[in-house]
């Protein structure tokens, strides 16, 4: 360590080091609350880019570790869901440079569709998973997670929590590492040609790995023990320690950092020692079912603390047993589409016309509330568009004529471009429209750039997916862009006329997010001012 200190955010001090650490490449989508990793990793120097979404994310994050170079992979809770599918098989490869995959979960739901608990990849994928309670704990466990992944050639989960993401705290980072290996690739098929007769033997590899850390980290891994008086006994993980500590200072306190494989000995051995033992953690009983399955008399929280986070005073109440109603919380303004967005005009049209509208994931969300009320379904990122089919293959004419697919642009990048190629190749009857909501940017979680901007994370200029050309070279039979405050065409008209017909069409209202069309504005005209100093012929001497 050295003596700097420094007021850190969780995000922060991951994307701090990450740099350290010598990274080779950040990569992810954005989702609050993972997206400040990185964007602070690229201002600090680091290498990072925004992928069409975390499937692709940890693909590319693979390969450069397969290529030996360490690599971080970030995203939010629900984008782990997306990204399951390389996850599982990439726990059976060997992995040359270290790996680590960021999961920022969102207990409460401040800015999410669902309130899963991402403890239950590590065990299902048997993929170490590090846990920290503070932003100190996030940059030493960084630099763990990359030890641990290179020692076991295992990708290794960083399990984050809004409130250990967002909230500062004091660091004292250890300096950048002197150097890091240059990446190369060397051959490896058995470890990374995942056909059965290869997959096979990982398995078994793998849960060798498995054992092998849980001995490691019942010895010497990162656990945490408060004396106190013998007659309470708390497990804790994660923010939920610091709250415990705070609640229950009288009590001793075994916190663990490693939590999959966990180090069962050690809590044994410390639920031996004590006369009550309790369990605390945010979300499922996960820790809770572990201890029990191994045989320890272990206590957990009412079922009413399952849900939203918990805070010193919820764990006061859990540890009384008090289970009476908890204080409503005061209501706060609802949130709304800003005064001036183009989305406004849309959902406006889409009541007029008593639409039923498939929703989907971002800041047009909001249209599902008054004054529109315009929205009727939304599940998941690119679902609108499956969703919508789905229904007008179904319903009765004069009802599947009204569905609609709404979806916003980076959202349709993330994975709607798939439900597009299902409209196309299994259409309904009536045939469908797919209304994609362009606003230049990934407004939701911040406005961060997209495949569909034609700039990278830093705001340079990159290559543009056309949407309209996508739409026509995939086979849609009407394709429109119209502009959402355009006063000479009728969006009303055009929807009206799409609906009628049975066949597939696609609209694109295109019109900047107020908030970011200053900067669209200034980053379009950097790149203009650069490309015209590319291509300016050079001066000559006479």
């Amino acid at each position: 360590m050295t003596s700097e200190r420094l007021l850190l955010s969780g995000d922060d001090a991951v994307a701090l080091a990450a740099l350290h650490a010598g990274v080779r490449l950040g990569t992810g989508y954005p989702g609050t609350p993972s997206t400040e990793i990185l964007e602070t990793f690229d201002q600090l120097g680091g290498r990072a880019q925004w992928s069409p979404n975390e499937k692709v994310a940890l693909e590319v994050g693979m390969g450069t570790a397969f290529a030996g170079a360490r690599t971080l992979v970030t995203m939010k809770h629900v984008g782990l869901n997306v990204a399951a599918d390389p996850l599982f098989t990439a726990a059976y490869t060997d992995i040359e440079g270290g790996l680590i995959i960021v999961s920022a979960d969102d207990p409460g739901m401040a800015s999410s569709q669902n309130e899963q608990d991402n403890r239950h990849y590590a065990q299902a994928a048997a993929l170490p998973m590090l846990e920290p309670i503070d932003s100190q704990q996030a940059y030493d466990f960084t630099w763990l997670g990359f030890e641990i992944s290179e020692r076991w050639k295992i990708p290794v989960i960083l399990r984050l929590t809004t409130r250990v993401c967002h909230s500062k705290t004091i660091v004292h980072p250890r300096g950048a590492a002197a150097e890091t290996p240059e990446p190369a690739f060397q051959r490896n098929i058995p470890s990374r040609v995942m056909i059965p007769a290869y997959a096979k033997p990982a398995h078994h590899r793998l849960r060798q790995k498995i054992a092998e850390i849980a001995a490691w980290n019942a010895a010497e891994g990162p656990i945490r023990l408060d004396e106190g008086s013998p007659a309470l006994g708390i497990v804790a993980t994660g923010i939920a320690a610091v709250h415990a500590r705070e609640a229950a200072p009288e009590a001793r306190q075994l916190t663990i950092g490693l939590t999959y494989p966990l180090p069962m000995e050690r809590i044994r051995a410390f639920a031996e020692g004590v006369e009550r033992l309790v369990v605390i953690e945010e979300g499922d009983p996960v820790l809770l079912d572990t201890l029990r399955a191994a045989g320890l008399p272990a206590e957990g929280k009412p079922e009413m603390y399952r849900f939203g986070e918990l805070n010193v005073a919820r764990v006061r109440r859990i540890l009384a047993g008090d289970v009476s109603p908890e204080p409503v919380p005061p209501k706060g303004k609802p949130p709304e589409l800003c005064q001036g967005c183009s989305h406004r005009s849309v959902f406006q049209v889409l009541k007029d016309l008593d639409c039923i509208v498939a929703g989907d994931i971002g800041c047009y969300t909001l249209g599902v509330l008054p004054p529109f009320s315009a929205m009727d379904t939304c599940v998941c990122m690119g679902a609108s568009i499956g969703v919508g089919l789905g229904m007008r293959h179904v319903l009765p004419e004069d009802q599947a004529r009204r569905v609609v697919s709404v979806i916003g642009d980076s959202t349709f990048v993330h994975s709607g471009i798939t439900g597009l190629a299902e409209m196309v190749y299994n259409p309904p009857a009536t045939g469908h429209l797919v209304l994609i909501l362009d606003n230049g940017t990934t407004a939701m979680t911040g406005q961060q750039e997209h495949p569909g901007t034609g700039r990278l994370l830093d705001h340079s200029p990159t290559g543009k997916i056309s949407f309209e050309a996508l739409a026509e070279a995939m086979g849609v039979q009407n394709v429109h862009v119209v502009s959402a405050q355009d006063k000479e065409q009728s969006l009303q008209d055009l929807i009206a006329g799409l609906l009628a017909k049975p066949e597939t069409s696609l609209v694109v209202t295109r019109q900047p997010c107020v908030l970011a069309a200053p900067k669209i504005r200034f980053y379009e005209k950097a790149a203009a001012e650069q490309a015209s100093e590319t291509h300016c012929p050079a001066e000559t001497a006479d």
